[in-house]
């Protein structure tokens, strides 16, 4: 499974930071020493009876418990992943979704295009698109909801999948907060959760979580407007959660972020709010008429790296 300068690496980072080594013995427990490359235990959001499904990236349950103002009725689900790519890897790999388009502000399931192997009718990838805010580094909620409305009216008659990108970070409303800090060895430079694991940078977790719920909030108003606007059952959810400095387990370091195979409980439980407005629609399988997006490799690596995706 592993080589031994691998594990000869690992030993050596477990030295210098033991939450990075507990963080890796925890994702082995997780994934069944590797055989499993997603959250078994979660639901197959494709199985699920819904028209549209809006998806709040990196929205823990009981934060969207206490914070939610959208009508509905909320429910609780488990994701099949602690991480985008987990989520899209346990949900969509190899399956025909023609009659699915998906509308995202997120760059991963296009980072993951040919290994997904995902046949959808089409997806509208917003952050290649004018959506993309240069001065945050993301796309900002009210654009998703505009060019979400767009494609409902153009595709009335397919599944809706609608992946926002807050509450994950950057955080909107507090640019402090998405400022890295700068390293003498730029190549290992962290995201700002990794500064956080690994010590690197010291920001109270009170001043974290303020800026998590306002993306939050902001999502969620412009969230309620495309409820109103979606004919049929809509299902509004997260594709994972997020830690801010609670204990993981079984090995009891405290994590940050959203790293890949750590189901916790605050990284798996997931919303799942449902909400019948008029006639459900008439979903019907077409031919894709998906494109492939001229994109460059960089843009995409600068779009990851401004949500904190650094490899």
């Amino acid at each position: 499974m592993y080589s031994l300068s691998q594990i000869r690496t690992g030993l050596k980072s477990g030295r210098s930071n033991p939450a990075i080594f507990g963080r890796e013995l925890n994702r082995l427990y997780y994934s069944r020493l590797d055989r499993r490359s997603f959250n078994h235990d979660g639901v197959d959001v494709l199985a699920e009876d819904w028209d549209n499904l809006l998806i709040l990236d990196a929205c823990r349950y009981d934060m969207f418990e206490e914070q939610n103002t959208l009508p509905g009725r909320l429910e609780k689900r488990i994701s099949r992943g602690s991480h985008t790519v987990e989520f899209l890897k346990g949900n969509f790999t190899g399956r025909d979704l023609t009659d699915t388009v998906y509308v995202t502000a997120s760059p991963q399931l296009f980072a993951r295009r040919d290994e997904l192997d995902a046949t959808f009718h089409d997806v509208v990838n917003v952050w290649i698109e004018e959506g993309w805010d240069q001065s945050i580094g993301t796309v900002l909620p009210e654009t998703m909801t505009r060019r979400a409305i767009e494609v409902s009216e153009q595709y009335p008659d397919k599944r809706l999948i609608v992946h926002y990108l807050q509450p994950h970070y950057p955080f909107i409303n507090a640019p402090e907060l998405n400022v890295r800090s700068p390293f003498e060895d730029a190549d290992k430079k962290a995201d700002i959760w990794g500064e956080l694991m690994e010590k690197k940078r010291t920001i109270a977790p009170e001043a974290i979580w303020a800026a998590y719920r306002d993306n939050l909030d902001i999502a969620l108003a412009a969230v309620e407007e495309l409820m109103d606007t979606l004919p049929g059952r809509t299902v509004v959810t997260s594709d994972h959660g997020n830690m801010i400095g609670e204990r993981a387990a079984p090995i009891p370091i405290r994590e940050w972020g959203h790293p890949p195979g750590i189901h916790t409980k605050e990284l798996v439980t997931v919303p799942w709010l449902v909400y019948d407005n008029g006639r459900r629609k008439e979903i019907v399988a077409g031919e894709s008429v998906e494109t492939n997006d001229a994109v460059s490799s960089d843009v995409v690596s600068d779009r990851l790296e401004n949500l904190g995706y650094v490899e």
